[in-house]
């Protein structure tokens, strides 16, 4: 495995954009194999559910104690912005502007297709002069939406992962991240979000200067008082200025190269693309695997319990993948829109192998959005994942899909 990660020696992607006023990050000339920070493993789970982890980090309070440490500089990339009053993401909403009216330059990215449909908080943050927003044409540019979910802390800590800066992703969806420590693993996210912060203001592609230095990756990380070994991936394809940096070739060697098994827990799970396209690389990988005597096993929301969506798992579970759908019950406290769901996003391999990002499994999120996600190599981290998948694989809220059923699609939205 090893010698995989060793392909993305030297990985890059647009680069730092000075005139749109970077803040400047010293990144230190790291030795091979030394350990350049840590790595934290991070959870929200549905309220009234036995998903819990208590020696997993609770999002809400690693959100805001990153946010409270803020001195020079806070960066979030969204999808879009929600909250209510009340819940857990207001007195992170309080940190972000705290941190804006003591002096630390606040610049948020949105996606403009979605904001359309959440408007009210993305307006309220841009009333405010003490913070820089821009809503990101990632359609007009790249074909898709800007679906990565991530902020950076003064160049050198890291949020990232499958949580959306939605008070419902803290308290009513089940979800993972990451929260990494050093300027050196947190470079890329700085460089990338230099170069989304550029390409949203207008500057043209051909224009964005090459990165401060090569990355080195793998790069070594404390994960837990174990070393284990990180890379970070992005999308979409044609619009990293290395290719080399692109995540889904690397997650299907990752798929290619198990011996034993494959876990993947994604909220979608998809062979059709938006515009109706097909796209089976993924798929095919999944079959592939499953041929040759790997336990492959795919857990997917309950929201895809509609007719296409099961016909393509029906037929993905006829290869020989165990497939599982998950259905959290409503909330006590009233039916909540969009919610009350796993949107989690990784993979384990061979007990010692993850990916954890911001894409669900379809096309479009590899080919024509902005994600984000790492291959992180350690049996101590991707077991800690792998209790997680088992702890839902085997609960009440997942149950085995049955390709004589007919499933009732959920009650989604108002």
């Amino acid at each position: 495995m090893k010698r995989f990660l060793l392909l993305c020696l030297v990985v890059s992607l647009f680069g730092a954009c000075t005139p749109q006023g970077v803040v400047a990050v010293d990144h230190p000339i790291v030795t091979p194999g030394e350990s350049v920070g840590s790595i934290e493993l991070v959870e929200s789970w549905p309220l009234e559910t036995t998903l819990d982890h208590k020696d997993i980090a609770d999002a809400a309070d690693v959100w805001l104690d990153m946010l409270g440490r803020a001195e020079k500089s806070l960066e979030l990339s969204e999808f879009y912005l929600v909250t209510s009053p009340e819940s857990k993401l207001e007195p992170i909403l309080a940190a972000v502007e705290a941190a804006a009216e003591r002096g630390v330059k606040v610049r948020i990215l949105v996606d403009l297709k979605f904001y359309g449909n959440e408007p009210a908080l993305v307006d309220r943050l841009s009333l405010n002069p003490a913070i820089a927003l821009q809503k990101y044409d990632v359609g007009a540019l790249m074909g898709g939406v800007q679906h990565s979910k991530y902020f950076i802390v003064d160049g050198k800590e890291v949020y990232m992962g499958s949580q959306n800066f939605d008070w419902r992703s803290l308290e009513h969806i089940h979800e993972m991240g990451v929260h990494l420590r050093s300027a050196e693993l947190a470079r890329p996210f700085v460089e990338l979000f230099a170069a989304d912060w550029a390409l949203a203001s207008g500057t043209p592609k051909s224009a964005l200067p090459p990165v401060s230095s090569p990355y080195t990756a793998p790069l070594v990380a404390d994960f837990n008082g174990v070393s284990v070994e990180v890379t970070p991936m992005f999308s979409p394809k044609d619009w990293l200025v290395d290719e080399a940096t692109w995540d889904l070739p690397q997650i299907i060697a990752l798929i290619d190269a198990a011996k034993t098994r494959v876990r993947v827990q994604v909220m979608s799970y998809s062979t059709s693309n938006y515009d109706k396209t097909t796209f089976f690389e993924l798929d095919e990988a999944l079959r592939r695997a499953a041929a040759r005597g790997v336990k492959v096993e795919l857990m997917v929301a309950d929201w895809s319990k509609k007719a296409y969506a099961i016909k393509m798992l029906v037929e993905l579970q006829a290869q020989g993948v165990d497939v599982k759908l998950v259905t959290i019950p409503q909330f006590s406290g009233g039916f909540i829109p969009f919610a009350r769901v796993i949107h989690s996003k990784y993979m384990t391999v061979d007990d010692h192998v993850s990916w954890i990002g911001t894409s669900n499994w379809s096309g479009d999120y590899f080919y024509q959005s902005r994600n984000v996600g790492l291959i992180v190599e350690g049996a101590a981290f991707t077991q800690s994942l792998d209790v997680v998948f088992n702890d839902l694989w085997s609960s009440s809220y997942a149950e085995t899909l049955d390709p004589n059923a007919t499933y009732e699609a959920p009650r989604i939205k108002e």
